[in-house]
């Protein structure tokens, strides 16, 4: 049991208040679509830094139960593959996705395939971006220090989220990510001397760390490594980072802006990784190892310094949730509705959306109430569909007919989710079975890459 006193508890709610604060103080009476959706075009490089790099960081608990388990093989499973497709993006969509001048990913799609190729992507990028799995971390947390039902900790997350979304859209999203900014890294930057002087340098860490947990492989196999390498390609199609793209000043901002927070990246990747190592060898037999940050800090920081800890926590998880909450909205409204209710405007549209996604993401966090699980079901089912249809939007050189993309988006989607039920009907050991013996995401992206490369090839040979 984690035990906070009134100063932790004080921190912990301060926290909540700024951000309500931070994010509602800018008048915003009559804000157009543009400001909403894309800041007004106007964000700077510093904004665009601190931005992308909380929006892109959520799963923090995640990283400690990997490091936990894993040892430093978490940085070749959920760092590396990240940084070999942020660097793909950066030289080669991040400055075409600003010049575009859109607004969405589906804006972009219907240009350069149609209204039906838009449209489904719309639904997949709601899926992709749904906060479910982050509000329910933010709801663990909450229920942990506040002792709150779970219930009541999703309606306080939402609320403070959904406040200053309505107002301001992205610019008070984005003026809300640069507190988050700092505040992941004092958190994390509180920890870590508390470490060194608790249990020595990491020199004396890794002397007594066993052989799996500082070998980069982690005792998994080749194979295993390369799913996770593979699912690193989320960055390229995730509409957290166009949307930052379509925000920026000008087209170099964009590309500065995700090469500089690489390193910004890098630097936090390193810091989460030595304190999860940290909790490995200092704390044993853990059960639920997505514990491993907050019972670290509970066995070795004093009070304020553990409020801190845990508003670094949290301001890592609430960058995404209420990043992605307002892209799902956005899609939502500007995507979806908007093709049906042309006249409503589109501060009630985008409005609506936020309402819409909200109640989605609570009956998600219900039904499913695993993070892991959500993950892996909307990565399997959302990815494969998405990169075969928005990679060729931005090379003309490499598209197709509008009615190949189609196919090949539904037909992957398809051959995944099948793929995904055959392995939960066919349980043996306690360990799905899935079709011909891969990952649900393998079959639904070849056998759209097949249907993809068919009118690639009728294309050339016409």
């Amino acid at each position: 049991m984690i035990t906070f006193d009134s100063f932790d508890i004080l921190v912990i709610i301060l926290y909540f208040v700024l951000v309500v604060i931070i994010g509602t103080t800018k008048k915003f009476k009559d804000i157009s679509e543009t400001d909403f959706i894309v800041a007004g075009r106007r964000v700077t490089l510093p904004a665009f830094v601190a931005t992308i790099v909380s929006t892109f960081y959520g799963g923090i608990l995640g990283v400690g139960e990997f490091t936990y388990r894993f040892g430093i093989s978490s940085w070749l499973m959920n760092a590396f593959p990240y940084y070999f497709f942020i660097i793909i993006f950066a030289f080669f969509f991040a400055k075409r996705i600003r010049k575009a001048e859109l607004f969405t990913i589906p804006e972009k799609l219907e240009k350069s395939f149609g209204s039906n190729v838009s449209l489904f992507a719309s639904f997949m990028i709601v899926l992709l971006t749904t906060p479910a799995p982050y509000l329910l971390m933010i709801a663990l947390l909450i229920q942990l220090i506040f002792g709150t039902s779970m219930f009541f900790s999703i309606v306080l997350t939402l609320l403070v989220s959904v406040i200053f979304l309505f107002t301001g859209g992205l610019i008070s999203d984005i003026r809300v990510n640069i507190f988050e900014f700092i505040m992941m890294y004092v958190g994390f930057g509180i920890i870590i001397p508390f470490c060194f002087v608790e249990f020595g340098s990491p020199t004396v860490l890794f002397n007594t760390l066993p052989s799996s947990h500082i070998s980069l492989l982690g005792n998994n196999s080749i194979t295993y490594l390369l799913v996770w390498f593979f699912i690193g390609s989320w960055a390229i199609v995730d509409p957290a980072f166009h949307q930052r793209c379509y925000a920026a000043r000008d087209p170099l901002t964009a590309k500065r802006g995700v090469m500089i927070s690489l390193v910004f990246w890098i630097i936090f990747d390193a810091m989460t990784i030595l304190t999860g190592l940290y909790a490995f060898a200092n704390i044993q037999n853990l059960q639920n190892p997505a514990l491993s940050y907050p019972l670290l800090a509970d066995k070795i920081l004093p009070h304020f310094a553990k409020g801190l800890f845990f508003v670094g926590l949290l301001a890592t998880i609430m960058s995404t949730f209420h990043s992605n909450l307002l892209v799902s909205a956005t899609t939502v409204g500007h995507d979806i509705l908007k093709k049906s209710f042309k006249k409503v405007s589109a501060r009630i549209l985008n409005n609506l959306g936020l309402v819409i996604v909200t109640v989605i993401s609570i009956i998600i966090a219900v039904l499913i109430p695993s993070v892991v699980d959500i993950w892996y079901t909307i990565g399997t089912l959302a990815v494969p569909p998405l990169l075969i249809s928005v990679v060729p939007s931005y090379f003309p050189k490499i598209q197709v007919k509008d009615n190949y993309i189609f196919y090949a988006m539904i037909i992957s989607f398809l051959v995944s989710l099948f793929s995904l039920i055959f392995g939960m009907i066919n349980v043996r050991d306690g360990k799905y079975h899935y079709l011909l013996g891969l990952e649900p995401i393998y079959p639904g992206l070849i056998v759209g890459i097949i249907i993809y490369s068919a009118g690639f090839v009728l294309k050339k040979s016409k």
